[in-house]
């Protein structure tokens, strides 16, 4: 870190105090790397994270390996990271039989991933948003059964590659069907990164005008066009303090090729402190922790704040 290490701090009266951060970065931002990432730099990943402050990080996912591979190691990873002490580890589970997987390794926080679009519930789930929605209902009854807190990640809120824009009741139609069946969080997911504030603002106050309440609401958003902080701002004016990030900006879509990086945890922090919002990160060892990820994959970290703050030669090309 150098002296550029800290933003000067000054706070906005419309904004929520303490945000916590949903870190993606184990398991969204690694998922579709095609080299295999082993499972003991995966879990040291993991630790360096929750070292660096970071309370809420999704540690894997129990779908089957065949759809993605880099995940195939969910049992063999879970196990040496869920004793974390303070930190929730939510794992992904597509349907049942992941759910068990989970549930059998001690798993207490689980997510299930729905669509907004007929398209992408096709090309993810092979099935249309009724059937997806249909799937999940046994799987969120049984976790929250076993004492579970259930999120629902909802991708294509804003726009899908092969449908486009996206109609604002159609997204609210699928959350209020989670939220319905039980799921105790939703994500909003701009996939492909093609949001912009004010629709951000359109559909947060359309779900609440039908009955779904801002803390249950939390955001993902894309950096395709170079939004993502701009949106997240726009969300967090209006209430919403659960925001999703990925540590260096790793990561994308597997199913969605024209799905860029997440948004970078690194790059969230930097502009919340500046606008002295809590969030118990330390910026430097998260740094530290995304410019040594970034050396195990051999490139650069794609976010802006790693580049700036970590020494010069830990950024080029291995």
């Amino acid at each position: 870190m150098t002296d550029r290490g800290l933003p000067m701090t000054v706070p906005a009266a419309d904004l929520p105090q303490r945000v916590r951060i949903h870190e993606v970065g184990a398991r969204d931002g690694l998922q579709n790397e095609k080299t295999t990432v082993p499972t003991g730099t995966k879990v040291e990943f993991i630790r360096r994270l929750a070292d660096a402050g970071l309370t809420t990080i999704e540690a894997t996912s129990f779908v089957h390996p065949r759809w993605v591979p880099q995940l195939a190691d969910a049992e063999q990873l879970f196990p040496q990271v869920r004793e974390l002490p303070g930190v929730a580890l939510p794992v992904l589970v597509p349907n049942e039989r992941g759910l068990e997987r989970a549930l059998a390794l001690g798993a207490t926080h689980v997510a299930v991933f729905a669509s907004a679009t007929e398209s992408f519930a096709k090309a993810n789930l092979n099935r249309t948003v009724d059937e997806s929605l249909t799937m999940f209902e046994p799987v969120v009854a049984r976790a929250k059964g076993a004492g579970g807190r259930v999120r629902g990640y909802v991708s294509m809120c804003f726009g899908d590659p092969w449908e486009g824009p996206v109609p604002v009741e159609q997204v609210v139609h699928v959350c209020t069907a989670l939220v319905d069946m039980g799921c105790d969080e939703l994500s909003l997911g701009d996939t492909i990164g093609v949001a912009t504030p004010g629709h951000v603002r359109e559909l947060l106050t359309a779900l609440n005008e039908e009955g779904v309440p801002t803390p249950t609401l939390g955001v993902h958003f894309h950096d395709t066009y170079g939004q993502a902080l701009a949106n997240t701002l726009a969300a967090l004016q209006h209430g919403v303090t659960t925001v999703d990030a990925s540590a260096g900006g790793l990561g994308g879509c597997p199913f969605a090729k024209s799905a860029t990086g997440n948004l970078a945890t690194e790059d969230l922090v930097w502009m919340l402190q500046g606008l002295g919002m809590e969030t118990g990160v330390d910026l430097g060892r998260l740094v530290a922790t995304s410019a040594w990820m970034a050396e195990q994959l051999g490139r650069p970290s794609p976010s802006r704040t790693v580049r700036a703050l970590s020494p010069h030669d830990s950024h080029k090309e291995q």
